[in-house]
């Protein structure tokens, strides 16, 4: 009876196999004959999930477009019946949950086509989730492998589109021909044209707020974030190029030379070339390979060559033929192969793992222990910081009153004694996330080597302008969590008008949702009282008078705006201030409700623009017009108070469409120039910016690069790079005056932290207002910059405003929506929108 029994569940089991198919079977086609669009590769995974027991999917979002965002638990049947104990015990060794774990089981976690047109991997996704369930079960039973199959939909469909339609019957290998170039913007980032591989932990987007949250709540050991590269590139694998920060492990790069070597077998088996060791340095903390790393895991950037430029087949340089059947075979081996060495050595996987935890909690190894963020901050700014806390993970508490510290002043770039207060939030790198609070934190980016692959420097509070404290002494927060205070209106019979201060983006907000409902709006350009209360630049004064049309809807409108925003408003009977100027003055500006125009397409960045539209619809809610470059010459820009340029080069835009836009900006038009959009304007004639302010300039740094190209002369040619990186500046941040009396720069201080990411220089406007500039002798406060670069970024131009005709020129040398986590100046871009030229 028992081996009937036996045979009758091996029959069983068996048959179940038979009916999870393999991808060829399910799709109709062979992996690697045509680009799989993002709702076929779904239904694959859900007909796997839901024809194995060693498969659960879970829908964690949706990406601005409505399509889902998965991921898949891959494990035995016995571990998935104690997946939530595997789970919580993981948490136990990072310290997140009290208590000892019971099970000895890793966690993998493989993350598939973050950069939608790096398209092979969610093709190698489905390979390997395939081998995993049907060939690699004793694997299963000794770890779980999380999947997940696509970051980015919304950009893998744009790409897989686009080649779709455009790619030949038989594909062309010919790398000039259309189906290797795409059209602008790509298929690259996501939605809003984010690079989601750098937003891991800042998390501005959907799709990195949705998976971090679930990262969270597993944290695994291995993380392997899957990439492409140029098509004239072999395969990338660990171990990682350096700079890699101080603070990860000697066992965290060793365990990554141990993934590297087992995958290398396969591929030296196969023939296939690689390299390790060079480009892809572990530093940055917004990847998907350090935000991992940072956390404790061994996080991994794998890159195959191909790219948006790989199609199903293309001639490389050395005249071979990439095929996307190639580019899937080597992602599926190393997929599969890091799942193989991580479950071979897992127990000291694990053991390496708790020790790194236990280590942040009892004896952080960094230079500062912890970081206190003064309560007298704006409170909107405290308001966000905690809720990005609480997104990370990273935990803190409020401070002992009186309690007195010396810690280095981010705002003053010294050292000091200050006292903590009860109302200050503390951050502690006693933690099991000091680590990561650490690095995201760091007054001065720790750069162990320059030759990075990105910005090098992103100090929290200079992102989020905050005035802080980095402690070189243990400090343990309190359990308090921070609690902004309620606003308030204040109320009277009759308002002769109601005041808003103007500090943060939340006012921004608040003053868009008012233009957008016709409630017409006043700013004071100098400070003044009322009420026995000041008032400084840029206050918002809402009055009755002008707003007749809202009859007795005005009071109620105004406040349930302000209460809708949690904006505090002052209510005053009457105009006439106590010091300054009365609400009547001309120094009190009417605001005109500004029609925004932004530049798409050939010539502009894409992930420009992307910060530029996602900062109008997902932040100030407030409508823009989208105009393409390449139909710039047929539009009437009569119709737009604001143009927005972002970076880019636009030298195809031609003549008359300059010509088009000198002619709007002289008949009264608001003309705002980021970055490298300041390029096409430099020199020209009635623009004051120049690369030079004056001859004297232009000769000395003349002279200064004859010195450099003689020294050049003499570079061996083994040391070529190293030299390079003198004149480069891959993002460092630099202190500035700010010159607030200004409305470009209303609701700030007298200085600003800009983050600078690019070479470009511009001599100080002669006969305009140089708003913010790099004065003589300045160095980043945080970051790499080349000394020649240093030099030459002396008296160099960071915001201005240019009068030309009836109209005002903005030049933005930086840009202050960088990737969206620089929060700090975005009530900046905000002025440039609504005050200036008002």
């Amino acid at each position: 009876m028992r081996k009937l029994l036996l045979l009758l569940l091996c029959l069983a089991f068996t048959q179940a196999w038979a009916q999870v198919q393999s991808p060829k079977e399910f799709l109709g086609y062979e992996l690697g004959e045509r680009f799989t669009r993002h709702h076929r590769v779904m239904e694959y995974y859900q007909h796997v999930a839901a024809n194995s027991s060693k498969v659960v999917l879970k829908e964690y979002g949706r990406t601005f477009e409505d399509r889902p965002l998965v991921y898949a638990i891959v494990t035995s049947e016995a571990n998935h019946q104690n997946i939530e104990t595997i789970r919580t015990d993981n948490l136990k060794r990072a310290g997140l949950q009290s208590g000892s774990p019971s099970t000895n089981i890793p966690i993998i976690w493989l993350s598939y086509n973050v950069h939608g047109n790096e398209s092979v991997s969610m093709e190698a996704s489905m390979a390997t989730i395939y081998e995993l369930v049907t060939n690699k079960t004793a694997w299963l039973d000794e770890g779980v492998v999380i999947m997940d199959p696509c970051i980015n939909p919304d950009g893998r469909d744009r790409y897989a589109n686009y080649y779709n339609q455009y790619g030949n019957k038989d594909y062309n290998p010919d790398p000039q021909s259309k189906e290797h170039n795409e059209v602008w913007p790509g298929g690259r980032a996501n939605h809003y044209l984010f690079d989601l591989n750098r937003d891991w932990a800042w998390q501005t987007q959907i799709e990195s707020q949705k998976r971090i949250a679930i990262y969270n709540q597993w944290m695994p050991q291995i993380h392997v974030d899957f990439h492409e590269q140029g098509v004239n590139s072999p395969y990338y694998m660990a171990p990682a190029a350096k700079p890699y920060h101080e603070l990860i492990t000697k066992w965290q790069y060793d365990f990554q030379v141990t993934i590297g070597k087992n995958n290398a077998k396969y591929f030296d088996q196969n023939g296939w070339l690689y390299f390790t060791k060079e480009r892809f340095d572990l530093l940055y903390p917004s990847y998907g390979d350090t935000y991992p790393v940072y956390n404790g895991a061994i996080g991994m950037t794998y890159e195959q060559g191909g790219g948006g430029r790989g199609g199903l087949g293309v001639l490389t340089a050395e005249g071979d033929t990439l095929t996307l059947k190639d580019r899937i075979a080597h992602h599926h081996s190393n997929g599969v192969s890091t799942v193989e060495v991580t479950v071979a050595n897992k127990a000291q996987v694990l053991q390496e793992y708790q020790k790194f935890f236990s280590n942040n909690v009892n004896s952080f190894p960094g230079k500062y222990k912890g970081f206190v963020i003064k309560g007298d901050n704006n409170p909107d700014k405290l308001t966000a910081l905690a809720n990005w806390l609480d997104a990370m993970g990273i935990a803190y508490g409020t401070g002992a009153a009186g309690k007195p510290l010396k810690g280095f002043n981010y705002q003053t770039q010294a050292t000091e004694s200050f006292n903590l207060t009860s109302s200050d939030l503390v951050v502690s790198n006693y933690q099991p996330r000091g680590v990561l609070a650490s690095i995201l934190f760091e007054p001065s980016t720790y750069v162990e080597d320059s030759n990075t692959y990105d910005i090098t420097a992103w100090g929290v509070p200079y992102a989020k302008g905050l005035k802080a404290y980095a402690v070189s002494e243990k400090i343990t927060p309190g359990t308090g969590k921070y609690s902004a205070p309620s606003a308030e209106v204040t109320s009277t019979d009759k308002a002769y008008a109601y005041i808003a201060r103007w500090q943060t983006l939340e006012d921004a907000k608040f003053l868009a949702q008012l233009l957008k409902n016709k409630v017409k709006v006043r700013y004071a350009e100098t400070p003044f009282s009322i009420g026995g209360k000041n008032y400084e630049r840029g206050t918002l004064i809402i009055t009755r008078r002008g707003n007749e049309q809202h009859a007795s809807r005005f009071d109620g409108l105004v406040k349930g705006l302000a209460k809708e925003y949690g904006r505090s408003l002052d209510a005053t009977t009457t105009g006439f201030v106590d010091s300054g100027k009365d609400f009547g003055s001309g120094d009190v500006h009417y605001i005109d409700a500004p029609k925004v125009a932004v530049l798409a397409g050939n010539g502009v960045s894409s992930l420009a623009f992307g910060e530029t539209w996602h900062f109008f619809e997902r932040q100030l809610d407030y409508p823009i017009s989208v105009l393409d470059t390449d139909d710039f010459s047929r539009f009437d820009l009569s119709g737009y108070d604001v143009i927005i340029i972002q970076n880019g080069r636009y030298n195809g835009l031609g003549d008359g469409s300059m010509k088009m836009i000198d002619d709007w900006v002289r008949n009264g038009g608001r003309l705002i120039l980021v970055q490298g959009a300041l390029n096409s304007f430099a020199d020209r004639d009635g623009y004051s910016l120049k690369r030079y302010a004056d001859d004297d300039e232009k000769a000395a740094l003349k002279k200064l690069k004859e010195k450099w190209d003689e020294a050049d002369a003499n570079v061996k040619y083994a040391d070529r790079e190293r030299n390079d990186i003198q004149g480069i500046i891959p993002g460092a941040i630099y202190k500035v005056s700010l010159d607030n009396t200004h409305p470009l720069a209303y609701g700030y201080g007298d200085s600003y932290f800009s983050l600078k990411t690019a070479e470009s220089r511009f001599g100080k406007l002669s006969g305009a207002w140089n708003v913010a500039y790099i004065p003589s002798g300045a160095k980043p406060v945080s970051g790499f910059a080349g000394n020649r670069v240093q030099k030459e970024l002396e008296n160099s131009l960071v915001f201005g405003v240019d009068r030309m005709g009836g109209g005002q020129v903005i030049y933005m040398s930086d840009n202050p929506l960088f990737r969206a986590f620089w929060d700090n100046g975005k009530l900046l871009f905000a002025n440039a929108v609504f005050f200036v030229g008002q």
